[in-house]
């Protein structure tokens, strides 16, 4: 069983993740073999708010080159995280918004 904070890798901050704040929706940059179980008793740990719902994305990794060297970055696994209404909202995000 996989700790909280190795499930729960860093908050993405893009234009798009800051428009579903107001509505109590947080994106996050989760482990990819965790599934939708993990994700929500890992954010209800971390901050203690109740989750209502989790949808995930496998994200492919872009194509990258520098000078004649090219590769792929690393695929990774995002998860946007609904609360509940009565949840309060997580501190981090508050000043963002």
């Amino acid at each position: 069983m996989k700790l909280a904070n190795e499930i729960v890798i860093a908050p993405v901050i893009t234009e798009k993740s800051m428009y579903g704040i107001p509505n109590k929706k947080y994106t996050f940059k989760v482990a990819k073999d965790s599934n939708k179980i993990e994700i929500a008793r890992a954010v209800e740990t971390l901050f203690g708010v109740k989750v209502v719902k989790v949808n995930t994305v496998s994200v492919k990794g872009r194509f990258k080159r520098m000078g004649r060297n090219e590769g792929y970055r690393p695929d990774w696994k995002k998860a946007i995280v609904t609360l509940s209404e009565d949840s309060k909202a997580i501190e981090f995000f508050e000043g963002m918004a």
